[in-house]
């Protein structure tokens, strides 16, 4: 079927409590694993790209291309969304080349001009019928030295939420809550009251990123309270990659490209759907 908007998904997804794997790909097979993954368990899906993947296969165009032959052969809904994106121009190009949905990341800067950039993103994205995500609150990223005060500080105040979400218009939150991005070299610790008070506040979905190597039943306890997206990548990458070289140190293994590529799909494709089971509808 065509390719969905994100927002079409997601708001079932927060209304019904399940939440859905959004998972970064690169490549048809990357596509592939994912999409089949969902579609042998009846569940929408969402595949997405940030700056690197799209460079890696050449442009938001190719992967769109990519995305969209893998939808239209899929019987179950699959947005296409880009993620992370901190330059307006490149959210420009992906707006043209057809992606359903685009994240703006403006965490970084002050609230003022988080919301600035992020709602010229929206007033950006309305005429293509786009959705559109953005942040609020930092997450820490592969360090793991910071204090609990310092995690503490840097999470997403859910009064800020509420005013961001009004004075932008966007379609889904990704929040700061005590997650990080990649594997993680510090215990995680999801911050539940948190995710709590801004669930109670804002109706939209809301997204957890840094969703690599999270404890699944603090995975699922978030989804519980709002959370409608968790992003995976670096588990999904790594099922790839360790996979591939595995298969090469098998005695008396022969190269061709069903026995050396074959095997990475597989473990992507189990990886994701392990995913989706711990995230989708019950």
């Amino acid at each position: 079927m065509p390719l969905v908007k994100m927002k079409e998904i997601l708001d079932v997804a927060r209304n019904e409590k399940y939440a859905l794997g959004a998972f970064e790909f690169w490549s048809l097979d990357s596509a592939q694993a994912v999409v089949e993954a969902a579609a042998e368990l009846n569940l929408p899906t969402i595949l997405q790209a940030g700056f690197i993947e799209c460079e890696f296969a050449g442009g938001v165009e190719n992967l769109y291309k990519l995305a969209k032959m893998v939808a239209d052969e899929s019987p179950v809904p699959v947005a296409l969304h880009i993620d992370h994106a901190e330059d307006f121009d490149f959210i420009s190009s992906a707006l043209d080349a057809g992606f359903t949905s685009v994240m703006i990341d403006a965490s970084k800067l002050s609230f003022t001009e988080n919301v600035k950039i992020t709602r010229k993103v929206v007033e950006a994205a309305r005429p293509y019928g786009v959705s559109v995500e953005a942040e609020l609150g930092k997450l820490a990223g592969n360090e793991g030295a910071v204090n609990v005060s310092e995690e503490e500080a840097a999470q997403t105040d859910p009064d800020d939420a509420v005013r961001f979400v009004k004075e932008t218009g966007i379609d889904a939150l990704a929040v700061a809550i005590g997650t990080a991005h990649g594997f993680y070299k510090f215990a995680p610790k999801i911050n539940i009251e948190r995710l709590k008070e801004i669930a109670a506040k804002v109706s939209i979905p809301l997204v957890l990123h840094g969703g690599s190597g999270t404890p699944d039943e603090q995975v699922v306890e978030a989804i519980g309270h709002g959370i409608a997206k968790v992003n995976i990548c670096t588990e999904f990458v790594a099922a790839f990659g360790e996979t591939y070289i595995a298969t090469q140190e098998q005695p008396q293994y022969r190269y061709s490209i069903p026995s050396l590529f074959g095997p990475s799909k597989q473990a992507g494709k189990e990886l994701a759907k392990a995913k989706m089971k711990l995230f989708g509808r019950k």
